[in-house]
């Protein structure tokens, strides 16, 4: 089980290319841009599960970005998963560890058993 961990662990830094730090189609630009101004303006939020949610308010455009790259992290992760011998939910909690590093000081963060914080 070490060992699997420690594989996830060191496919997180490549996984944060996959989950919103690499070259992305066009249509997934739009998301991105749309979640990073919702970062900015404190509506939306990274999560320790490895996936975004809307911290409060969010427009529709920004809720729907969101859902737009949670479904393609959430394939990342099961593809990761399925790679490692681990579950989708250590893929994407492993990658948390590396968007949390990348959060802006003032963005939002929700640990796996506690609310929002600002970091």
């Amino acid at each position: 089980m070490i060992r699997k961990t420690m594989t996830v662990l060191a496919l997180a830094a490549s996984l944060g290319a996959a989950v919103g730090f690499g070259a992305l189609p066009a249509f997934a630009q739009t998301a991105k841009a749309t979640v990073d101004a919702g970062k900015a303006a404190g509506t939306v939020g990274e999560q320790a599960d490895g996936f975004l949610a809307v911290v409060s308010g969010g427009d529709a455009a920004q809720r729907a970005a969101v859902v737009e790259i949670n479904t393609g992290r959430a394939a990342v992760y099961k593809d990761t998963a399925a790679k490692t011998g681990v579950t989708a939910e250590a893929a994407g909690q492993a990658t948390a560890k590396q968007l949390y590093a990348r959060l802006a000081p003032g963005q939002y963060w929700k640990p796996l058993d506690g609310g929002w914080a600002k970091k």
